[in-house]
């Protein structure tokens, strides 16, 4: 007898494999990564029908395969239906399901971190009234799947000679992991100056919880969270292991 279970799922993306079937990839609540064969999804009387699409919450009961699991039944969580009537909205979410994609793994250790934080960064961008806040969203969610996953950027101290930056000369280094005072950014060739106000900021969104409302929720402007954003883009293409493939598409909306 088939091994039956039941999980809590975001799916993240589709390809088909017939005419009337297509495996769906999933992050999922306790088990991480899954990819689960949808039979007849394709077929207009299909019983999965929506629940299939792209950014929607299922509670899921699949049949454990070899290599891909089936999915049998699956009940609407949250369809982040706000996300589909904004183009601002749609693009960053499908940014941050292509993080989750390339960092997540199978039987992930931290998959119930990892999918309560994607499913408050849905929840609160559908909510978002402005592009900064759609943004903030976006950075927050940067700066804590990196922390989750052990690629935590160092926002406090230099991380060649380890004391508090203070002063107004800082620099950020993808390769190093974080700022680099003055005096060590010498020594490194690869660097980019950062204000230190934008250091502040960073620090503190990294720090507080996704949903702890800041001094910064209300100062951060466009431009700001522009910059904060490309930043952590890079640190992020740099120690994923897989290619981003929308990164072009986040381009087109700034």
């Amino acid at each position: 007898m088939k091994e039956q279970f039941i999980t809590n799922v975001i799916n993240l993306k589709s390809y088909n494999i017939s005419e009337s079937d297509k495996i769906i990839v999933m992050y999922s609540k306790e088990r991480g990564l899954i990819r689960g064969v949808a039979k007849g999804i394709k077929k207009t009387k299909s019983k999965l029908g929506g629940r299939m699409e792209l950014l929607v919450a299922n509670q899921m009961m699949l049949n454990k395969g070899r290599n891909l699991d089936t999915i049998c039944q699956a009940e609407a969580l949250n369809t982040f239906f706000n996300l589909r009537s904004d183009i601002n909205k749609l693009f960053y979410a499908m940014y941050c399901c292509e993080i989750v994609n390339n960092f997540g793994v199978e039987n992930d250790p931290n998959s119930e971190d990892i999918y309560n934080l994607f499913y408050t960064l849905l929840e609160k961008m559908s909510e978002a009234k402005t592009k900064e806040q759609i943004m903030l969203c976006v950075l927050r969610f940067q700066l804590k799947i990196m922390d989750i996953t052990g690629y935590t950027p160092e926002f406090e101290s230099c991380v060649k000679c380890l004391k508090p930056c203070e002063s107004d000369e800082i620099y950020f280094s993808i390769e190093q992991g974080g700022i680099i005072c003055a005096s060590c950014a010498q020594d490194i060739c690869k660097k980019i100056k950062i204000p230190y106000k934008i250091k502040e900021f960073l620090s503190v969104l990294l720090k507080e919880d996704f949903s702890v409302h800041t001094k910064y929720d209300d100062l951060a402007t466009e431009k700001i969270c522009n910059v904060c954003i490309n930043l952590l883009k890079n640190y992020i293409e740099y120690y994923s292991p897989k290619k981003f493939k929308t990164v072009k598409m986040l381009e087109s909306i700034r």
